[in-house]
């Protein structure tokens, strides 16, 4: 005489709806988690950013030290000054026509 009476075990049923949970779970936390997938391709982006930003600044650092040093006692450039004189204190030549 054989047991079974054509249904499954109740414990069977419970294992394998364990199971299954468990593994749905795992694969949310691994794509969406604090450590999953999308947050690091988000973190990625953003250290992508902060690196062009980082570039942007050091050309900016450049050219202010490369502007400061033409201004500077040692070497003193004559045309950005008289540029920086006409843009700070608006001053003009004395053969210069102003049109307004």
């Amino acid at each position: 005489m054989s047991p079974g009476n054509g249904r499954p075990a109740i414990g069977a049923a419970i294992y394998l709806t364990l199971a299954m949970s468990l593994g749905a779970y795992f694969t949310f936390a691994a794509v969406q988690g604090d450590y999953g997938l999308f947050r690091r391709i988000q973190l990625e982006a953003e250290g992508d950013a902060l690196k062009a930003e980082r570039e942007a600044l050091r050309r900016e650092i450049a050219w202010m030290e490369n502007r400061t040093r033409r201004m500077s006692d040692s070497y003193l450039d004559l045309d950005l000054l008289d540029e920086q004189a006409r843009k700070v204190l608006g001053l003009i030549r004395a053969d210069e026509i102003i049109i307004r």
